[in-house]
């Protein structure tokens, strides 16, 4: 997610609140955020990934996904 894109998102955010958005800046609104929200996954899962638990005794894991 460029910052580019993240200008235009608050752009469109502002405007709806102004004046309100055509069809085509709505679409474009929902396209903008899905890839903000799949982006920031994405990054959020690499860190866990990589995330590292050090126990009081100096043993090392890596998290892992909990299951219900």
């Amino acid at each position: 997610m460029t910052d580019e894109q993240i200008k235009r998102i608050n752009e469109l955010a502002k405007k709806k609140k102004e004046s309100g958005l055509t069809a085509a800046e709505t679409e474009e609104q929902q396209r903008l955020r899905r890839e903000y929200i799949d982006s920031f996954r994405e990054s959020l899962r690499s860190q866990l990934e990589s995330t590292v638990i050090v126990e009081p005794d100096g043993t090392r894991h890596r998290v892992t996904k909990k299951e219900n």
